[in-house]
């Protein structure tokens, strides 16, 4: 048994675990004793109960009998008491469906991604893909009107990515179309990374020979594509879903901060950390990512693996700590392995 638990606190501390994640109340000695396989009293299903209490395993949110698991109790449950078992051929194929790429962008595909995530867990929906540094094939800068223009970048494998930058007023077409061969001339199959080295010391010598509104759309173009090094793209949908059954205005400002958590930076390079430290679904309950410092919330997070087993990004959900661990589980685990196939 986990930590040492007796079979008899064990499946008592199961049962509480799932009534709280099936209606997020506390849960009391009569109920357990009605839904126990065990022939317990409620007398001494209390005991039991006072016993998971002094270990730090339960609580009792209000001055009533019944008891919610703390974070430690879902710890203990999920390492040693969670069953969970394979993914449906329903779920494998709206993973699957969700995922076809043909005809879409690789942002777009993995925004359809997160979405289905959140769908079927019923959480927030994560996707990080890391910055690529795949051979680029072609860039092109397409008017979209004034002030305003859309740079496209296919890279060698296929994949395209847009951007969307300001440009100067009264810009003639003709810069966009200098500046979109200037670069294509020194693609040579090299990664974006490279190419802004060959730019920038050829603009700081002078040597790019282009005019200087043309000059202007080259940096930008090559800016939108900047950040250089691990975290790419962090896709987040669902969020609303967290805030589901939250009445609390102390769990309100928790929730908001955490928000403003993923917007930032490192948190991209925390994920994809915690995926490499990872053979295959981890999961966080409250601040044990180091990610969030608040309780309440849970995360479930798997790396993406290329066939050569190199991660190329990470896949995850987030939601409150009574989430479906078992059907979340199944799903992240295979959703990463389908991006990472996509990625890879």
């Amino acid at each position: 048994m986990p930590g040492g638990l007796d079979p008899r606190s064990a499946a008592i501390l199961r049962e509480i675990v799932e009534q709280y994640v099936e209606t997020g109340e506390p849960v009391g000695s009569r109920t357990l004793s009605r839904r126990l396989p065990l022939a317990l009293s409620p007398a001494t299903i209390r005991n039991v109960m006072a016993d998971l209490t002094d270990a730090g395993l339960l609580f009792a949110p209000h001055t009533s009998a019944g008891r919610l698991p703390t974070d430690l109790g879902l710890r203990l449950f999920v390492d040693g008491l969670l069953q969970f078992g394979e993914l449906s051929d329903d779920d494998r194929e709206a993973v699957t469906h969700a995922l076809a790429a043909s005809g879409r962008s690789l942002e777009d595909t993995l925004a359809e991604a997160s979405t289905m995530l959140s769908g079927l867990s019923s959480a927030a929906g994560l996707v990080l893909a890391p910055k690529s540094d795949t051979a680029l094939k072609h860039i092109e800068f397409v008017p979209l009107g004034p002030g305003r223009a859309l740079v496209v970048l296919v890279s060698a494998d296929g994949q395209v990515e847009n951007r969307v930058i300001e440009t100067p007023t009264g810009l003639p077409p003709s810069a966009l179309q200098e500046a979109g061969n200037y670069l294509n001339a020194r693609l040579s199959g090299r990664p974006i990374a490279e190419l802004r080295r060959i730019v920038a010391e050829e603009m700081a010598t002078d040597r790019t020979q282009l005019d200087a509104l043309s000059t202007q759309i080259v940096a930008a173009g090559l800016a939108t594509w900047s950040g250089e090094g691990r975290g790419g793209s962090l896709i987040v949908r669902g969020q609303g879903k967290l805030l589901s059954d939250v009445t609390e205005i102390e769990r309100l400002s928790t929730i908001q901060a955490l928000f403003e958590r993923l917007e930032t930076h490192d948190t991209m390079i925390r994920l994809l950390d915690l995926a490499e430290s990872s053979d295959g679904v981890r999961i966080f309950i409250g601040a044990e990512s180091g990610l969030f410092g608040t309780s309440g919330v849970a995360m479930v997070v798997a790396p993406a693996r290329n066939a050569a087993n190199r991660i190329v990004g990470a896949i995850g959900v987030i939601g409150p700590t009574r989430i479906n661990y078992g059907r979340i589980i199944p799903v992240v685990d295979y959703t990463a392995r389908v991006i990472g196939r996509l990625l890879g």
